[in-house]
């Protein structure tokens, strides 16, 4: 399955460094203002542990990652729900991924301009989700009105919708974001076709700098402020060093851990973040492997067996007649897939099976 991320934050805070250490792309990146206008896209695989041991194992010719697509938005400014900056249009691009990772500057460097002249990072936040709350706000005002006719005439499936849009606006107009609002699995499946900005699920990137004053080194107020506000809704957030990660990327291996260590940063900080974004998508990952290929294959948490092999192909959930599964870990222990079968260890499972994180299937059709 597909899935991507917008990149998202004021101008200035490492959207694009972020976007390069990501992706290792090379997005041009400069001190000033909307430097992106174009959205950038990069492909990011999940790194997984698991994939080169089967891979191994197996003797594969090919070994294919789970992966994660990445776009780098233009920063956004105060007044972006109102076309300021492009914002229009940087906001039709957020529309069009799966989840927000959204930017956010905790240091303080008087040679890196700041949009705002000061750094706050509670208030930049404040300022980019009051944009996307408003574009919300904009578009299901204006999909009530075009289904006002219809709840008129009497049509129940129009009658549905506004009722559901009526609720999310109510939320909105307090500044609170769609995904609090509560609504039933029709409710949900009739709201999902609109992309709603604020529906999507956030991941909080704060970026730190090495050399600069960082707020969360220092344990300043707010940086306090900010935990505190993350902890009170339950915020998904990493704190990630974007400049460091881009330049750590020139080194492989040993070299690169040791740079890591020289400049007293963490040499995984984007791994941890590409896994927390995987994560945030509630996404899991299970393999299939032989001697033509390894691959993980990435589906929803709790798919069934027929749904997780439409990962492989769309056919596999209507010709679906079984499953043999072992855990990749198991089928390690056991040397080889003969062994793992004469000892019991691969089992046959039917429609109704869950699929488990690290499962190894082989699909019956």
């Amino acid at each position: 399955m597909g899935l991507s991320i917008a990149i998202v934050g004021l101008p200035n805070v490492g959207k694009s460094t972020l976007f390069n250490a990501l992706t290792q792309k090379g997005a041009e990146t400069a001190n000033y203002p909307f430097c992106t206008i174009d959205p950038s896209v990069g492909i990011v695989t999940v790194p997984d542990l698991r994939l080169g041991k089967l891979s191994a194992f197996s003797k594969s010719k090919k070994t294919i990652p789970a992966i994660v697509e990445f776009v780098d938005i233009a920063g956004l400014v105060k007044g972006a729900s109102e076309g300021e900056g492009l914002g229009n249009q940087f906001l039709a691009n957020i529309r069009e991924t799966d989840a927000i990772g959204e930017v956010v500057r905790i240091f303080e460097d008087s040679e890196i301009i700041h949009v705002s002249g000061k750094i706050d990072p509670l208030g930049d936040i404040e300022v980019i989700n009051l944009e996307l709350i408003l574009a919300d706000l904009q578009t299901v005002t204006k999909r009530m009105e075009n289904l006002g006719r219809d709840v008129k005439r009497g049509d129940k499936v129009a009658a549905k919708e506004h009722g559901a849009l009526g609720k999310i606006r109510s939320e909105l107009e307090t500044g609170a974001f769609a995904s609090s609002v509560t609504l039933d699995d029709e409710e949900k499946k009739i709201v999902k076709q609109l992309n709603l900005l604020t529906m999507k699920p956030f991941l909080y990137i704060l970026n730190k700098k090495a050399g600069a004053k960082n707020l969360d080194e220092l344990n300043d107020d707010r940086y306090q402020q900010l935990i505190a506000f993350f902890k009170k809704r339950g915020d998904h957030y990493v704190v990630v060093d974007a400049k460091i990660e881009e330049e750590l990327n020139e080194f492989d291996g040993i070299e690169r851990k040791d740079f890591a260590q020289e400049l007293g940063v963490k040499y995984d900080g984007i791994d941890e973040l590409i896994v927390a974004a995987y994560d945030l998508l509630q996404l899991m990952t299970y393999f299939t492997t032989g001697e033509d290929e390894t691959r993980a294959w990435t589906i929803k948490k709790n798919s069934t067996a027929p749904e997780a092999g439409m990962a492989i192909h769309t056919d596999f959930k209507e010709k679906f007649i079984r499953a043999e599964i072992i855990n990749w870990q198991v089928l390690l222990e056991a040397g080889s897939y003969a062994a793992a079968r004469e000892r019991g260890l691969v089992r046959t499972e039917g429609k109704e099976y869950i699929v488990k994180d690290g499962d190894v299937i082989e699909f019956k059709i």
